[in-house]
């Protein structure tokens, strides 16, 4: 059981953490990333670390455990959208609300 709460709880924390990548990038947005702020780098990011969030997962072995599979993979999303809402891995200065 603590295989699947480990790896699933870890699926979800990448797969949380490669959404915002991919969502850039295939949006052609700039984005802080270990490997290049552009587009291209972040797609290929996002996408990478989607498919390992789904290896981890499958490697969890959900069918034996699928509630604490589902809990603890759930639980590391929102714990990498808390972290991607809240400062960010490299931080950002606050950007001045437009009036109107």
């Amino acid at each position: 059981m603590w295989q699947t709460i480990l790896l699933s709880g870890l699926g979800g924390v990448l797969g949380g953490n490669a959404l915002p990548h991919f969502v850039r990038g295939i949006t052609r947005e700039r984005y802080p990333n270990l490997t290049g702020n552009g587009p291209l780098p972040n797609l290929v990011g996002g996408w990478a670390g989607l498919v390992v969030a789904v290896l981890l997962v499958h490697w969890s072995d959900p069918g034996r455990h699928p509630g604490w599979a589902f809990g603890s993979a759930a639980v590391g999303v929102l714990l990498m959208g808390l972290f991607h809402a809240g400062p960010g891995a490299f931080g950002r200065a606050e950007q001045p609300e437009a009036s109107g």
